[in-house]
């Protein structure tokens, strides 16, 4: 019986697990749940980031037709400004500058929000005028309002559901110039559409209502104050319009491209994490299978033995 125990004890040594541990299976076992929960969280963003990459590719289909139709009205106010010959107004004293930032609602789309935001904090700290900024969209003034709060004079939301119209350029500037709001120029900040992959920041300088009274096109006529202050406000609707569609563009580019990158890293997630579950699965089959022949030999053994000592 000596040597039945001897046999018996190396293979019972490996299955009784030490005091207050878990089993080495349950363990794996345990690691694989985590392991498939988690790949299949991963697949489900991986559809969510493809039906979103979809979508937005549909939009900047649709959002670069709108941008070439509203290039017109930019290239009307740069026609006025070219006939009038109007230059930048020179005030006396400290000037008053706007900032019109152009951004949106929506996020998940890189760092198009960020881009404006950066650019507009640039100008107004080198810009040594008394500055007012006029934000369009959620996204920006949530970033404005931390860094510049005394700056920010008016605000707009509700931009970037759907591809911006004259109208809503109208709206918009019909509303600057009705809050009395003062300014000597306008400085539009916007995100310009460079190629489907890429955009960069773009600040468009608007002139004012005195930069085109004392322009020569217009002193030589004598016109009512009406006529300048109406010519002033549709230039600034027209460059409104004109930013807010190619900074539609820009946004839609942006949300494909990143959605396209988020779709690219959970597809290699997904790999990484398939190869590990099927070595934890590979591992606890094999450790299974291990204790499956050491306890079959175990018992042959053990017969061998009790026949012998029957002898």
């Amino acid at each position: 019986m000596s040597m039945l125990a001897r046999a018996a004890r190396p293979s019972l040594a490996r299955v009784v697990p030490a005091a207050g541990a878990a089993p080495a299976a349950a363990r794996n076992m345990a690691t694989l749940r985590e392991i498939e929960l988690r790949l299949k969280s991963v697949k489900n963003i991986e559809k969510i980031t493809k039906s979103m990459k979809m979508i937005a590719s549909t939009k900047l289909a649709r959002a670069q037709r709108a941008m070439v139709a509203a290039k017109s009205y930019g290239i009307a106010n740069m026609s006025i400004y070219e006939h009038s010959e109007s230059e930048k107004t020179e005030s006396e004293g400290k000037t008053k500058k706007l900032f019109i930032v152009v951004s949106s609602d929506r996020g998940l789309c890189g760092g198009i929000h960020s881009s404006v935001s950066k650019a507009t904090r640039r100008e107004v700290a080198k810009d040594l005028t008394d500055s007012k900024i006029v934000v369009l969209g959620d996204k920006s003034k949530a970033q404005l309002q931390r860094q510049l709060p005394g700056e920010l004079a008016l605000t707009f939301n509700q931009i970037g559901k759907d591809i911006p119209t004259f109208a809503d350029g109208a709206v918009i500037a019909d509303k600057i110039v009705k809050s009395g709001i003062e300014y000597d120029s306008v400085s539009l900040v916007y995100n310009k559409f460079v190629s489907a992959i890429s955009y960069e920041s773009h600040i468009v300088e608007v002139f004012s209502e005195e930069a085109l009274k004392k322009s020569p096109g217009f002193r030589v006529y004598e016109m009512e104050d009406d006529v300048t202050r109406d010519l002033s406000e549709f230039a600034l609707a027209n460059a409104i319009y004109a930013a807010l569609v190619e900074g539609h563009a820009a946004e839609q580019s942006s949300r494909r491209n990143a959605m396209d990158n988020a779709t690219k890293n959970a597809g290699e997630m997904i790999t990484s994490l398939t190869m590990q579950y099927n070595r934890g699965r590979q591992a606890v089959i094999t450790n299974e299978l291990i204790d499956i022949i050491t306890g079959a030999s175990g018992m042959q053994l053990a017969r061998i033995l009790l026949s012998e000592n029957a002898y």
